[in-house]
């Protein structure tokens, strides 16, 4: 009984509209009011541990970081650095902005963030040089949500404060998956590039290339101060996150300039609000996520499933599709934090390895950014195109397809995610 009235409460206040945030809180709040013989009070507790939660203090530095990158010019640069890689390969402006949606997944963690940052100068420069804009569009929409999948990824930091995870091995575990996602999209854009004939550069020479290498370098650089510190245990995720932002701020107000001093309190105020934004939405689903612990729920739909008798190739089936219909409507964050909780214990019953599970919820993320009603990067496709939302939906589902195909893939191979973290001998 108490887990229907929870369940249904929070989706009738999401589908009579009531915001995500405040229907996992509100419905978490009931539960415990009318079911529970906890006191309303120990909520309020919850709602306020949360903000001292020390892995998730990550997410704010991340999202300045991202917040500095977009606006100091380094994603023109990478965007540079990788048609000069790239762009002479037939359909080598698609392929060029993949390449650059990798490499700035790898300094942001967000695929929002990739989207509009990648977006904004790419498909434009892809349109001017005879591609389809809706091409140009589906291709950024996909590959921007490799923000999420390749580290550092706020997703993975979620799901390691909900499930107690090591931060560094999830890090360590989306490298390959988001590699390999990375150049299945190019094969395609260059499988579909020969059939239409789509343009190519001129070859960059060798000096152009080093020149535009070196104009990137210092974004470049991020990366290998964020992993290569994490993994040499120079500082924690954490302590990462706030050295890439002050290392962003620096290199965008004072190597780069593209950004002047007056300017940072905008960029600041900026990161401000989408941190009010998600950290909100965590904190109303840890709520959510404790109530479903003080009423023993994941405890019991546990027994429930194993009792079952589900394989753990179904039991992640079931997984995958539960998490692709939640995906439609909900925000990755909010998603990872009440049904992290549920399905944890269930896959630690089964054996199943917590960083893959963690690796195929991410995956899973990525799909549900551009799936309607609320995919996330449709939107900020939309925006930055000027295409209507319609037309962008069009445009980045026939790419859907190489995703599902990938997802089956991390789902019943773990070595994909399992190998790296293995191999650097990672606890």
């Amino acid at each position: 009984m108490t887990i229907l009235f929870l369940f249904f409460m929070l989706f009738l206040l999401m589908l009579i509209g009531v915001p995500i945030a405040i229907s996992l809180g509100l419905s978490g709040a009931l539960t415990i009011l009318f079911f529970s013989q906890d006191s309303i009070r120990s909520l309020v507790i919850k709602l306020f541990e949360t903000s001292e939660h020390y892995t998730l203090l990550a997410i704010p530095f991340f999202l300045l970081s991202g917040a500095f990158m977009t606006s100091g010019g380094v994603a023109k640069r990478l965007i540079d650095f990788a048609n000069a890689s790239v762009g002479h390969i037939r359909g080598g402006l698609a392929i060029a902005a993949v390449l650059a949606c990798m490499l700035f997944a790898a300094l942001s963690g967000s695929s929002p963030a990739t989207v509009a940052a990648v977006g904004s100068i790419a498909i434009a420069g892809m349109v001017r040089s005879g591609y389809p804009k809706e091409f140009g569009a589906g291709i950024v929409c996909n590959a921007g949500t490799l923000g999420i999948l390749i580290p550092p990824s706020i997703v993975m930091v979620v799901y390691a404060a909900a499930t107690e995870t090591s931060v560094g091995k999830l890090f360590m575990a989306g490298v390959v998956p988001g590699a390999l996602l990375g150049l299945a999209l190019m094969v395609a854009i260059y499988i579909v590039a020969r059939k239409k004939n789509l343009p190519a550069m001129p070859r960059a020479s060798f000096r152009q290339w080093l020149s535009s290498g070196r104009k990137a370098i210092w974004g470049l650089l991020l990366m290998v101060i964020i992993l290569g510190g994490i993994y040499t245990g120079m500082f924690t995720p954490t302590e990462a996150a706030a050295v890439a932002a002050v290392y962003a701020g620096f290199v965008a107000l004072f190597v780069y300039k593209d950004m002047k001093v007056s300017e940072s309190p905008r960029v600041l105020l900026d990161a401000g609000k989408l941190t009010i934004m998600l950290m909100f939405i965590i904190a109303n689903a840890m709520v959510f996520a404790f109530v479903l612990t003080t009423e023993q729920i994941p405890q019991t739909i546990a027994q429930w499933v194993t009792g079952l008798g589900l394989s753990p190739w179904m039991f992640l089936l079931i997984v995958n599709i539960v998490l692709l219909l939640a995906g439609n409507f909900m925000e990755p964050s909010a998603i990872i934090l009440i049904l992290a909780p549920i399905l944890f214990p269930i896959a630690m019953e089964l054996g199943i390895d917590p960083i893959h599970l963690g690796v195929v919820m991410v995956v899973n993320m990525e799909i549900g950014l551009i799936t309607p009603p609320v995919g996330l990067n449709l939107f900020v496709t939309s925006a930055v195109t000027g295409m209507p939302l319609g037309q962008t939906i069009r445009a980045a589902l026939p790419w859907l397809l190489l995703l599902l195909g990938f997802l089956m893939i991390v789902t019943y191979i773990p070595a994909v995610s399992l190998w790296l973290p293995n191999a650097l001998g990672m606890p």
